[in-house]
């Protein structure tokens, strides 16, 4: 199965690190972020869900719940959340989805064969309160997420859901915005972009964030 952008993200039920998990109950009306890992006691898994974790204010600030993936056993999850929250100094408050039998794995399309019949690439997935997929992102197995791109994104999608906006390369939360081609009526622009705005071609039409 093949995930794009705007699809309902697939309800399971799966073991976890805090037991048997309904995705959808325990997504509630929250933002998620669903992220798979290779392996457990793995050195670039034991670093992302560290950093993960110190993420939680950032998270929370945003109505976001963190969930993993990997197809290793909750027992095995268990042990290694020690170990995480030993070397990485932080407290993992999200739990690790044990898809030994790879049912949610498959379901995502994170088993890429090419890279390993049975290991997830570093798959990583945005998914908003009504369930649909957002972001997508897949790494290699040998390369570390960047977890500021990943807020940054959340804080766009945000955004551009509350706010007829775009946001241009290199966005960050208060930078200027871009106001879509869609609105050219001359009473809608002074409406929903009351700061103003400048245009260096008529199709490029920059204006302060509405929400700042």
């Amino acid at each position: 199965m093949t995930l794009r952008l705007g699809d309902t993200a697939p309800d399971f039920e799966q073991d976890s690190s805090i037991g048997k998990l309904h995705f959808y109950d325990w997504a509630g009306d929250s933002w998620v972020v669903l992220f798979s890992h290779p392996a457990d006691f793995t050195p670039v898994c034991t670093t992302e869900l560290g950093l993960t974790a110190k993420l939680k204010p950032e998270f929370d600030k945003r109505n976001v719940k963190a969930i993993a993936l990997s197809v290793d056993p909750a027992e095995q999850h268990r042990k290694w959340i020690s170990d995480i929250e030993d070397t990485q100094k932080t407290v993992v408050g999200f739990p690790i989805i044990a898809d030994q039998d790879m049912k949610v794995s498959k379901m995502y399309d994170m088993i890429h064969p090419e890279q390993s019949a049975t290991a997830t690439v570093r798959s990583l997935f945005i998914i908003d309160p009504k369930k649909k997929v957002r972001l997508i992102i897949t790494y290699p197995m040998s390369t570390g997420r960047n977890f500021d791109e990943v807020l940054r994104v959340i804080d766009a999608l945000q955004l551009t859901d509350g706010y007829t906006v775009a946001t241009p390369g290199n966005w960050k939360d208060g930078d200027d915005v871009i106001i879509p081609m869609t609105v050219q009526d001359p009473e809608e622009l002074k409406k929903k972009y009351p700061k103003g705005f400048t245009a260096a071609r008529p199709y490029l039409r920059v204006t302060p964030q509405p929400n700042k």
